[in-house]
């Protein structure tokens, strides 16, 4: 009987647990999301004023931002400085792989405009990280619509599944 109950506990807890973590990753996304729009005005507002080389403008992209955005960012520029790759996309992506803690969506825009980093004159930069700016601020507009519903859904899906895998399996 015993056993039946601490089972049923742990189905509990597990699913309930998978539903707070469904919460706090989509709570990272949005954080990540804003922070890359922060960098990114920043290293617009940077670029159009000094004409900032490309290593230095990551670094102050990097400042600007905190977290695992931030982190990328100067993991770029230090790859940048060493050389890592003659592409520009290489490198983006050896700073990706050294930034675990990257949502997917940050993520996913980082390296398309690692794709258009460095390729093009002063417009084309100005440009490119605009779009940049502007993807993130549409996927946040997804993310963020009716967002405390959504999380609230998440954290009671996952209990209520277990509590109904919990009467299924006593």
């Amino acid at each position: 009987m015993y056993l039946k109950l601490i089972g049923s506990l742990l189905i509990l807890a597990g699913c309930g647990g998978y539903g707070l973590m469904m919460a706090i990753s989509h709570r990272r996304e949005v954080a990540a999301l804003h922070q890359l729009v922060q960098a990114t005005d920043a290293m617009l507002c940077d670029l159009e004023y000094r004409l900032t080389p490309l290593p230095e403008l990551c670094r102050f992209g990097g400042e600007k931002a905190k977290g695992a955005v931030g982190s990328c960012l100067c993991a770029l520029a230090e790859a940048l400085d060493r050389q890592v790759s003659p592409d520009v996309g290489e490198c983006v992506l050896c700073a990706l792989k050294a930034t675990k803690s990257l949502p997917r969506y940050a993520a996913a825009q980082l390296q398309a405009f690692g794709q258009t980093l460095g390729r093009f004159d002063l417009s084309g930069q100005a440009t490119s990280l605009e779009h940049c700016k502007q993807a993130c601020l549409g996927q946040l507009e997804v993310l963020e619509h009716q967002q405390p519903q959504r999380l609230r859904s998440y954290q009671t899906l996952g209990f209520c599944a277990g509590a109904a895998l919990t009467i299924l399996l006593f």
